[in-house]
Formats: structure tokens, C-alpha cells, sequence
């Protein structure tokens, strides 16, 4: 019987705290757009990043592993 006395004040604490977060995400317009996660998933990533420059015929292209330090350099005067 004790134990009910801790119980129901307890229980009414987390329901007050449920609804204070079902609210909260209400009113921050949590279920606004509920197919938008659905969607995402099917959506194609490559479709929306815009194609990588072309380098010239002939040209290297340069990236952080074909470049050399500044302080070697075998062409030093």
C-alpha cells in the first residue's frame, strides 16, 4: 500500500511531462511534413549536387596527393 503512495505521484509527474513535450513538438512544427522522411529516403543524392568542373585534355588534376610541399622543390635556383 506504501508504495502506491510513490507510485501515483510519480506516474502524474511523467504524464505532465509527456505533455508538456507533445506540446512543445506541436507547437515547433514537428509533424508538419510527415511524408518528408518517407521521401528522403528514395531520393536520389547524385540528382542533386551540381556536375564536377571538366579540367582540360591533357591537364592533371591537382589535389592535396599530386602536389608537392613548397620546401622541396627540386628546381630551385
Amino acid at each position: 500500500m506504501n508504495i502506491l503512495l510513490f507510485l501515483i505521484p510519480v506516474s502524474l509527474v511523467l504524464l505532465l511531462v509527456a505533455i508538456w513535450a507533445f506540446r512543445w513538438a506541436v507547437r515547433k512544427g514537428q509533424f508538419e511534413n510527415l511524408d518528408a522522411a518517407a521521401i528522403d529516403i528514395l531520393r536520389d543524392d547524385s540528382a542533386d549536387q551540381p556536375p564536377a568542373a571538366a579540367t582540360p585534355a591533357g591537364a592533371m588534376p591537382t589535389n592535396e596527393s599530386t602536389r608537392r610541399p613548397q620546401g622541396d622543390r627540386t628546381d630551385a635556383d
